[in-house]
């Protein structure tokens, strides 16, 4: 069944990491981003690769510059305001495409790497953490799907309804005035060209979160073999100084998987840092001040959209930090305290590196943590300020 893969798989079937990724590569392979390595088929691919970006990348944020240009005197503020707030969102959704799009092969390295990760994973209480993180973080896309496209289908259905196009995109081929046939075509038009743009920027925010998801996982898994250490009393000291070695590669691996999917993070993460506070702002400026009730409905499902897009990836970057405190208190208090010098040597070198927390910054300059995506979002609110305070919003009203 389609939705199987959001429940844990039984202990029977053979699960890996990369499994967890199986929705978000669906959608890569949808959209156009994983031609066929040969053939005819490769060449209609990349047609169809071509025709996504050329609409739902190109054409879309130069679709609200043209109507911008042509008919800013139509619009109401409400749909000015509606316009405005996804046209800001257009312009960083592209370039964040283009820098995941560019990238992409950073992210199926690293789940080569993953693979080796999963060699270690041979006890039934480890295989069972990576079938609940397989499970965890195709259920995690879905959500992301269905909101996104919740998004873009009840804006589409309340403009309609209302009798405008739900973003009125530049269209010199149909006006959608003449008639309510004009009207429904315009805007189907627009939901297709939305839909794709919209798919595009579930996968540019979707990717972080999962692929981090699976990376806590591994450091549960390394830290309870660290603890595990020279606890077996049946091994002899060889053994365990070459199981230490073991949970050594271990992190190696982990922090060269972490450092492959880092520039593609912090590039995406960066942009929507950027945008966040101004488009939650006018979201929230077009709520309180300019909607009816559909249109409310649709922007409310807009302000949720912005929220997925860094929230929960900053959450699980300020897990990771304390994983990695975890690391440390797990090595620190490991039973070391009798071992051979070679192996405290050994331990040594792995508690200094461990001490360096795994850290993600946006752009080379912002953290990537809770702190830092609350000082972002906090710009929404001065948005507002400004707005309350010089009357804009009566302004708008009254002209």
């Amino acid at each position: 069944m389609v939705f199987d893969l959001i429940r844990p798989a039984p202990l029977t079937e053979q699960k890996r990491s990369r499994d967890g990724c199986i929705y978000l590569y669906r959608a890569m392979k949808f959209i156009g981003w994983l031609p066929p390595k040969g053939g005819v088929l490769r060449y209609l691919y990349l047609f169809w690769t071509l025709m996504t970006f050329m609409w739902s990348t190109t054409y879309l944020p130069l679709g609200f510059l043209g109507s911008y240009m042509t008919q800013i005197k139509d619009f109401s503020p409400g749909e000015f305001l509606t316009s405005l707030q996804v046209c800001f969102n257009a312009y960083g959704s592209s370039v964040k495409v283009a820098i995941t799009y560019s990238m992409l092969w950073r992210l199926i390295k690293a789940k080569k790497i993953l693979d080796q990760l999963d060699l270690r994973c041979t006890t039934m209480e480890e295989r069972e953490k990576i079938h609940r993180v397989v499970a965890r973080s195709n259920h995690a896309f879905l959500i992301f799907t269905f909101v996104y496209c919740g998004y873009a289908g009840s804006t589409y259905l309340s403009s309609v309804l209302s009798g405008r196009p739900p973003w009125q995109l530049y269209n010199p081929f149909i006006d959608w005035h003449d008639g309510p046939l004009k009207l429904w075509v315009a805007s189907t038009l627009e939901y297709v060209v939305m839909s794709g743009a919209v798919l595009q920027d579930q996968l540019s925010d979707t990717y972080p979160l999962i692929y981090t998801l699976i990376l806590r996982v591994h450091l549960d898994m390394l830290r309870e073999r660290i603890r595990r250490l020279r606890s077996d009393e049946a091994m002899s000291e060889a053994e365990s100084y070459e199981e230490l070695v073991n949970c050594v590669m271990d992190h190696k691996l982990i922090v060269s998987y972490c450092a492959t999917i880092r520039p593609v993070i912090s590039g995406t993460i960066f942009t929507q840092f950027l945008l966040c506070g101004l488009v939650l702002g006018l979201t929230l400026i077009n709520v309180f001040f300019f909607s009816d009730l559909w249109t409310g409905i649709a922007s409310f499902m807009f302000v949720i959209t912005i929220l997925l897009q860094t929230f929960p990836f900053c959450y699980t970057c300020n897990l990771i930090i304390e994983d990695c405190e975890s690391l440390t208190h797990a090595i620190f208090q490991s039973n070391w305290v009798d071992a051979s010098r070679r192996y405290k040597t050994t331990l040594l070198y792995f508690l200094q590196n461990v001490q360096q927390p795994i850290e993600f910054v946006a752009g080379g300059i912002f953290p990537i943590s809770m702190s830092s995506n609350i000082s972002v979002a906090k710009f929404a609110f001065s948005v507002i300020t400004i707005t309350k305070q010089m009357n804009i919003a009566d302004k708008f009203k009254t002209d």
